[in-house]
C-alpha cells in the first residue's frame, strides 16, 4: 500500500495553466493524473545498487489546491467548497476507483493542544461531509485530526497552517 500526500494544502506548485470556469487552477484530470502518477513513483523499480540518495524515489511534482479555515473555524469557505468539487470529481476516475483518502485536519498554534485537537477533527470532519454530500462514497474517506502538531510553516502561528491535507492509498 503506498501512502503520498495530496495536500490541501494539495502539496506545493505545479506549473499547471488555470481554468477559466473555475476558481481551482486544476481541473479534475489533474488532479487525477497527479494523483496516479505520484502514486506509481518507485513501484516499477527494480533493486537499486547505489548510495541511499541515488536509491531514493524521484519527489512527485506537486500541486497545491489550498483548503484553509478561518481562525477558530471548521467551515469550509467558497473556495474550498470549489476545490473540493475539483477533488471530488478527480476520485470519479477509473484508475482511482479502488482508492482511498485519509483526510488529515490541522491548526496554527493558537489555542490549548485539546482545543486544537478537536478543532481539527471538526475540520476533517467537514471536509469529509462535503466530500460525502458530492457523492464520493464514506467508505473511501477517513478522517483523522492532527491539531497543532504538523505545521506547513515554521511560523507554527502561520494562517496557512488551519489547513486539511488529503493522502490517497491505493490498494
Amino acid at each position: 500500500m503506498r501512502n503520498l500526500l495530496l495536500s490541501s494544502a494539495l502539496v506545493a506548485a505545479s506549473a499547471l495553466s488555470a481554468h477559466a470556469q473555475s476558481a481551482s487552477p486544476y481541473s479534475a484530470d489533474d488532479v487525477a493524473n497527479f494523483l496516479v502518477d505520484s502514486a506509481d513513483l518507485g513501484l516499477n523499480r527494480g533493486i537499486c545498487i547505489g548510495t541511499a540518495e541515488e536509491c531514493a524515489p524521484p519527489k512527485p511534482k506537486g500541486m497545491d489546491m489550498m483548503i484553509n479555515f478561518e481562525l477558530d473555524s471548521a467551515e469550509l469557505t467558497e473556495q474550498a467548497k470549489e476545490t473540493l468539487a475539483v477533488v471530488a470529481q478527480a476520485f470519479e476516475d477509473e484508475r482511482l476507483k479502488k482508492a482511498r483518502f485519509m483526510i488529515e485536519g490541522h491548526t496554527d498554534a493558537r489555542g490549548t493542544e485539546g482545543y486544537n485537537g478537536n478543532l481539527s477533527e471538526d475540520r476533517a470532519a467537514a471536509v469529509q461531509a462535503y466530500l460525502v454530500s458530492l457523492g464520493v462514497t464514506e467508505e473511501r474517506l477517513s478522517a483523522m485530526g492532527f491539531g497543532e502538531t504538523a505545521p506547513r510553516t515554521d511560523d507554527p502561528m502561520d494562517p496557512e497552517n488551519r489547513r486539511v491535507e488529503l493522502r490517497i492509498d491505493l490498494q
